[in-house]
């Protein structure tokens, strides 16, 4: 008898495949009642640090621009150089 039909005799889903059950996120979960691993946790942070320092960098060149760029250009003059 193959595995397929003994699998199916006994009511049971089909196999997966190797390369379904590697994707399958194993980490034990954050607290039982959360469906959140520990993997998407660490996942959240990097993503959130990145998220920040790419806020940071384009906070810096609107800066730049309001303050170096804009007025060097005739396009408005800053209330401090009056």
């Amino acid at each position: 008898m193959g595995e397929a039909k003994r699998r199916a005799d006994q009511g049971l889903p089909p196999r997966q495949s190797k390369a379904t059950r590697s994707k399958q996120d194993t980490s034990p979960r954050i607290f039982p009642w959360l469906p959140i691993t520990e993997n998407q946790k660490n996942q959240f942070y990097a993503v959130t640090i990145r998220g920040g320092w790419i806020g940071i960098g384009l906070l810096v060149a609107v800066w730049v621009v309001v303050r170096f760029v804009g007025p060097a250009a005739g396009w408005w003059t800053p209330a401090d150089a009056r």
